[in-house]
């Protein structure tokens, strides 16, 4: 007999006796692919992903009963601190490869029970969302006439989740008491720093395999919240951005809004970095915005940061003095200009390709110019490549600095931009017209 697509969606929903589907072999095929897929790496036992099989042939059923009987007890996180590019460090927490399975396997069978609840304008570490999707819906709604921004700045959000305020969130939705306890000792697991063991009495360290998932039902509140209150708002995990038709409007919902975050989830707002701004001010997912008075209307594009953040690593992708072949710098190069493109295509962008387009040229001109060495090899390629023998010899024994030779015409038209893509480099402005859903 078939069942229907409601009996189906009723069983899913039915949360008083998930272990078992989180310990079937099903759901934990599919949750050791996934870890092994991520990679990722050691934990405070040392387990590489490599080993997880193995592990898992000797020591799968033990862990299974453990769970049952409420006997698994998570090893703690390995503390890791990730500088941030704006200075300061943003904490991960490592978890062993067998918690990371574990997570893997509880997420996958709570994830669909949330979706079901979660607010259409989340999308942050969901199915089939992603970041533009966030930033086409906040143009959408500044081009509605809401153009005063609320930009909320939680402080160490991950690191600042009250452990009693989430599980009590939980315990509304999922009523099967062995998965309310491994959670709970998924939090408080503690974590090592140097080798040293630290309680874990608030937050849900990043890097585990179920901390978005939990970070989303927490903030989940937020945006029921905000919902009620009728407010236009996007969210991406914890960077929240509100909205609103007026500066008085603005100013009253960072009151508010606030307030209910400190007060009714027990988190901290920065009140130095959060602000009520326009959309020129404002840096949402690594994007800025500006008014086109041509359309009429907000667009986006990368934020200044973020092109400063990728003319550093061209500039290091390109330097002179890193001892690899100038044909591996194109292949790194074109790497980082397709997941660029790929990740900012919905903004307006072609001048901002065209001038990177431009200045990675450049720098490529003189990686080769320094690969020739002496004068006499740079007089030879610059011949052997269409320069009259006097005007190449002018060049090559010019003495002037390798950055004014190569700016010069004899260079360009040497190692023209036709010759550079012949090496296999890919124009950003040409990959960013193929890739652009706005143009």
């Amino acid at each position: 007999m078939v069942k229907s697509s409601e009996t189906e969606r009723k069983e899913r929903m039915d949360t008083s006796s998930l272990m078992e589907k989180i310990l079937s072999s099903d759901n934990l095929n599919r949750a050791y692919l996934q870890v092994v897929r991520n990679k990722g790496a050691e934990g405070v036992d040392g387990m590489k992903y490599t080993e997880l099989k193995e592990h898992l042939e000797k020591n799968g059923e033990i862990i299974k009963e453990q769970l049952r009987t409420r006997k698994y007890k998570p090893q703690p996180v390995r503390r890791v601190e990730i500088p941030k590019p704006d200075g300061g460090v943003r904490n991960l927490g490592v978890p062993t490869v067998t918690d990371r399975f574990i997570q893997q396997a509880i997420a996958q069978v709570l994830t669909p029970i949330y979706e079901e609840q979660f607010h259409e304008h989340s999308y942050g570490f969901r199915p089939n969302r992603c970041a533009q999707q966030a930033i086409l819906t906040a143009l959408d709604m500044m081009n509605d006439g809401n153009d005063w921004i609320v930009d909320i700045d939680l402080e160490k959000f991950f690191d600042t989740v009250n452990h009693d305020k989430l599980m009590t969130i939980i315990g509304r939705t999922i009523k099967d008491g062995d998965v309310i306890s491994i959670i709970r000792k998924y939090l408080v697991s503690g974590i090592m720093i140097d080798d040293e063991y630290e309680d874990s009495i608030v937050g849900t360290p990043q890097g585990g395999n179920l901390s978005p998932l939990l970070a989303n039902i927490m903030l989940n509140e937020l945006d029921k919240e905000m919902e009620k209150r009728g407010l236009n708002f996007v969210r991406y995990a914890d960077d929240c951005i509100i909205m609103v038709g007026s500066e008085m409007s603005a100013n009253r919902v960072m009151r508010n809004i606030s307030r209910f975050i400190e007060e009714k989830l027990g988190l901290k707002v920065n009140m130095t970095k959060s602000k009520v701004d326009r959309p020129s001010g404002l840096k949402y997912l690594g994007f800025g915005f500006y008014f086109d008075p041509r359309a009429h209307q907000f667009k986006a594009k990368p934020h200044a940061k973020s092109v400063a953040k990728f003319k550093k690593r061209m500039k290091e992708l390109t330097c002179r003095s890193w001892g690899v072949s100038n044909s591996y710098k194109v292949e790194k190069l074109n790497q980082l200009i397709r997941g660029w493109i790929n990740y900012f295509k919905i903004g307006s962008m072609k001048t901002l390709c065209k001038e990177l387009d431009s200045r990675i040229r450049y720098r490529l001109r003189m990686c080769i110019w320094k690969q020739w060495k002496t004068p006499q090899n740079q007089e030879k390629n610059l011949v052997k490549l269409g320069i009259d023998r006097n005007t190449a010899r002018r060049v090559a024994y010019t003495g002037k600095r390798i950055a004014y030779v190569c700016n010069k015409g004899a260079v360009n038209v040497a190692i023209s931009n036709k010759r550079l893509a012949s090496f296999g480099l890919i124009s950003m402005l040409d990959y960013y017209i193929e890739k652009c859903v706005t143009c």
